[in-house]
């Protein structure tokens, strides 16, 4: 993996737990000369993966609309800024980017682009692996939704585990590397969108 886009929250969180985290994924990815993409913020846990790998000498390529940037919440010492009118352009060009995904905390927005990029590799429209840190049991709750929406017959096991699930940065992006693909996409064969 060359480079790994990373959703998370632009708030903090109520506990200081969840900052000290995203810096430490932003070192780890830096010292496995893995490159962060992100969503460009200097703000929240945005902010700290940026600044934990710019800290480690990592690569962080921070893709924003343009409305964010007037908002002052772009972060200045970025590797590379790229500023796209939309959030729908900022996801494309932030997929486009990456060779795998990981989730930290966040709100609506992080889960909005973690269930699309879940959702194109259910459908086949791309095989990276796709994980969730889950700091302090945060993610607990969708880890058992996913098996729930599989026992009930609305995902496959193999779709459900496309989802991949660790409360340790080492152990998850260990996971990563070693993730095989589904074989048999949802509906769409490879080369068809």
């Amino acid at each position: 993996m060359k480079n790994i886009v990373v959703f998370c929250g632009s708030s903090a969180g109520h506990d200081p737990v969840f900052m000290e985290q995203a810096l430490q994924l932003g070192e780890a990815l830096a010292k496995r000369n893995i490159g962060l993409v992100y969503g460009g913020a200097k703000v929240g846990l945005m902010g700290a993966v940026a600044d934990g790998a710019l800290r480690a000498g990592g690569s962080v390529i921070g893709v924003l609309p343009h409305f964010l940037q007037q908002k002052e919440l772009a972060h200045t010492g970025l590797t590379e800024l790229i500023l796209v009118d939309t959030m729908h352009e900022r996801k494309t060009r932030m997929n486009e980017l990456s060779d795998g995904v990981i989730a930290l905390p966040g709100g609506f927005g992080t889960m909005e682009e973690l269930f699309e990029m879940l959702t194109w590799g259910q459908l086949g429209l791309h095989q990276k692996p796709i994980g969730m840190l889950n700091t302090n049991g945060f993610y607990d709750a969708l880890h058992q939704l996913s098996h729930t929406m599989a026992d009930k017959g609305f995902l496959s096991a193999s779709n459900r585990d496309i989802l991949l699930y660790s409360d340790k940065i080492e152990d998850l992006l260990t996971q990563m590397e070693q993730y095989q693909p589904v074989e048999k996409p949802k509906w769409i064969t490879p080369g068809q969108s």
